[in-house]
C-alpha cells in the first residue's frame, strides 16, 4: 500500500531530515520535492542542493516538481543532484514542451507534468503520451494548508478516462489537501498516488512513526 503515497518534503522538520527520511522510507513509495523560485509562485522552498542531500538518505524515487518560471534552467541541475522524475508545469512550457521532454528523456529520467487547478487537460493534449506521471493540483500553487478544490475531481476522472481511451501510461498523482476527508473521493475519482503534507501526515502527531501509522489507518478506514 505504500506505493499509494508520496510525501511532500517541504513539510518535513528540517532539523531532523535524516531521521525523518529513514522513517518515511518504510511507509511511503515516493518523495515529492517542490522547487519554487519565488517568481512562478510567491514562495521559495527547496533546491537542487537539498535534492542532493535527500538522495544520500532516500531509498525511494525523488519526484522534483519545478514551480519555476524558466524550467529549462533547472532540468540539468536537478538531474545531476539525483532526481528520478522531473515534473514540469504546463503553464511554463508552452513553446518548448517537446524540447524539454526530449532533454529529460536524454538524461534517462522519467517525465512528469503538473496542471494548476484552472488549467484544463486539453492544454497538454499533444504531449500526454510523453509523460510517466501526471500531477493534478487540487489547491493553488505555492503554500501548504490550503482548502481542497472540489471541482478537481472532474479533472481527475477526465485524466483517467483519457488514459484508458488512448492507452497512455501515466500515473495520476494528486497534490493538495490529501488527507482523511479526501482519501476516498480522490481514490474513487481515479487517483493513483496521493501526496501527503502537513494535514495528511506531519500534523497528525509529533512522533513521525505514530503519524505514519495514523495516516495508514485513516486511509484504510476511508476506503473501507
Amino acid at each position: 500500500m505504500k506505493e499509494k503515497f508520496a510525501v511532500s518534503l517541504m513539510c518535513m522538520d528540517f532539523l531532523k531530515v535524516g531521521e525523518q527520511l529513514n522513517i518515511l522510507n518504510d511507509w511511503v513509495g515516493m518523495y515529492h520535492v517542490d522547487i519554487m523560485d519565488g517568481h512562478y509562485c510567491k514562495n521559495i522552498t527547496l533546491s537542487p542542493d537539498l535534492v542532493k542531500s535527500f538522495k544520500k538518505v532516500s531509498k525511494l524515487p525523488l519526484d522534483v516538481h519545478l514551480m519555476t518560471t524558466n524550467p529549462e534552467d533547472w532540468i540539468d541541475p536537478v538531474a545531476e543532484a539525483g532526481a528520478d522524475i522531473i515534473s514540469l508545469h504546463a503553464e511554463t512550457i508552452n513553446g518548448q514542451a517537446f524540447r524539454l521532454y526530449n532533454r529529460i528523456e536524454e538524461l534517462g529520467l522519467k517525465a512528469g507534468l503538473v496542471l494548476n487547478p484552472a488549467t484544463p487537460l486539453s492544454e497538454a493534449a499533444h504531449y500526454l503520451n510523453r509523460i510517466d506521471l501526471l500531477t493534478i493540483m487540487t489547491v493553488d500553487v505555492g503554500f501548504a494548508g490550503q482548502p481542497f478544490i472540489e471541482e478537481m475531481l472532474d479533472k481527475i476522472r477526465e485524466a483517467k478516462r483519457i488514459r484508458e481511451e488512448k492507452g497512455y501510461h501515466y500515473q495520476i498523482q494528486i497534490d493538495g489537501s490529501c488527507k482523511a476527508s479526501t482519501f476516498k473521493k480522490l481514490t474513487e475519482a481515479g487517483a493513483d498516488i496521493l501526496i501527503l503534507g502537513s494535514s495528511g501526515l506531519f500534523g497528525l502527531d509529533k512522533d513521525l512513526k505514530t503519524a505514519c501509522a495514523k495516516m495508514t489507518e485513516s486511509y484504510k478506514a476511508a476506503l473501507g
